[in-house]
């Protein structure tokens, strides 16, 4: 048996459980607190597949095995490999107290509506959108994804009056720090190593409302918006059909983020924010900049919107996983390479002169993009004196996309 202890934050634990242990793994901090039973191995946790190895050789000798960890070891912790390799049965799992748990609680708030995403050994661009599309997360740190690198990707773009709480040496009465920052001053700090975990908040929605399913807000009953639901000038807007279509290729989900470059009213931006997405919408109208924040305030997301005209106001973003580009003139195919040149995934464009189609079309292919296409045209039901209906036909639109080939798609710049 594999007993599995979580230590660290919260209440103390039992430390009778190490009797008659061959084997004691885990990090130098929680081996250095405790008296080993005589003539038990220790194993300093590092990288994992050595330590595995090991207790591999205890288990095939018949010899018990004691793993010591943070909190709750089974909430993105060690229980999930141990299992993976030796079978949920064999595992005696004693949970502790998560550190996301005691960050909440010293703060005062619930967090059954938080959203949890680890940066440990993974990529910090995950985090770091979920961070831009939800009002309550918890990062769980590592080497070089703590709290100024997240900062630090946070200022760059607007993310709205987010807060960093970060939560140190949780559980250590002498050494226990929570402390609230902005993304900028988090950036220019060196937090050493003993940070716990990272809460970015904003604090007007922390509260939120009663919920009856733990996790992020549900995703939206339905998509591709009429187009009363959004403000917008003189019917320049997607039309809710094009829409349907380019949220499908775009595929936004959390964790991801998405350019709306040439907003216009944002309905696009709005609609992928709704499904979980970071979105900045780039628009180089004033009014238009107001209308996409008018629009994302009443569909409940958020969203960073850049005035500027593209492709100039690109450059300072983050590379997104995909594109819509639903404006750009002249300047479209210039707007299209630039894009398609950053994108991680696919970019999709929308466009209502034919003209315009081969020139954009070029350019995704010369980004190395498959490229494919599809011409819209639509009729809606409209009503006729006499209570009969006809068929009124909208105006046409060529929807391109372009994906970029799974081989290259780990090259994109970072």
């Amino acid at each position: 048996m594999i007993t599995v202890v979580g230590t660290g934050t919260g209440a103390a634990y039992d430390t009778r459980v190490l009797r008659g242990a061959g084997l004691v793994v885990g990090g130098r901090r929680h081996l250095d607190a405790v008296q080993l039973p005589e003539g038990a191995e220790r194993v300093v946790l590092g990288p994992l597949e050595p330590a595995l190895g090991v207790v591999e050789r205890y288990v095939g000798k018949g010899r018990r095995v004691v793993v010591l960890a943070s909190g709750d070891p089974g909430f993105f912790g060690i229980v999930r490999a141990l299992a993976e390799r030796f079978g949920p049965g064999r595992l005696d799992v004693r949970p502790g107290v998560s550190s996301v748990a005691v960050a909440f609680a010293r703060l005062g708030l619930p967090w059954d509506d938080a959203v949890v995403v680890s940066a440990h050994g993974r990529d910090l661009r995950t985090a770091v959108n979920v961070c831009r599309a939800r009002p309550k997360v918890a990062v769980l740190t590592g080497p070089g994804a703590g709290p100024a690198e997240l900062g630090a990707a946070l200022a760059r773009t607007p993310s709205g009056d987010r807060v960093l709480v970060v939560a140190s040496a949780l559980g250590d009465p002498a050494r226990e720090r929570v402390e609230r920052v902005t993304p900028a001053r988090a950036a220019e700090r060196d937090w050493g190593a003993g940070v716990s975990v990272v809460l970015c908040l904003d604090e007007a929605r922390a509260l939120g409302g009663v919920r009856t399913v733990a996790g992020p807000v549900d995703g939206p009953a339905g998509w591709a918006l009429d187009e009363g639901a959004f403000a917008h000038r003189d019917s320049m807007i997607t039309k809710f059909e094009v829409r349907a279509l380019a949220l499908a290729r775009l595929g936004p989900r959390l964790g991801d983020l998405v350019w709306d470059v040439g907003a216009g009213s944002g309905s696009v931006a709005v609609e992928c924010a709704r499904l979980g997405a970071a979105v900045v919408a780039v628009e180089k109208a004033a009014d238009g900049v107001e209308r996409i924040r008018a629009n994302a305030d009443a569909h409940g997301v958020d969203l960073a919107v850049v005035h500027g005209t593209a492709p100039a106001a690109l450059s300072g973003l983050d590379d997104p996983d995909a594109v819509f580009i639903g404006g750009g003139g002249r300047e479209l195919p210039d707007v299209v390479g630039a894009c398609a040149r950053r994108a991680r995934r696919t970019v999709v464009v929308a466009v209502a002169a034919l003209d315009r189609v081969p020139a954009a079309r070029e350019a995704l292919t010369a980004a190395g993009f498959a490229c494919d296409g599809v011409l819209l045209q639509s009729s809606r039901l409209a009503p006729l004196p006499g209570d009969v209906t006809r068929l009124a036909a909208t105006n046409p639109v060529f929807l391109l996309w372009g994906v970029r080939p799974p081989a290259t798609s780990e090259g994109v710049a970072q």
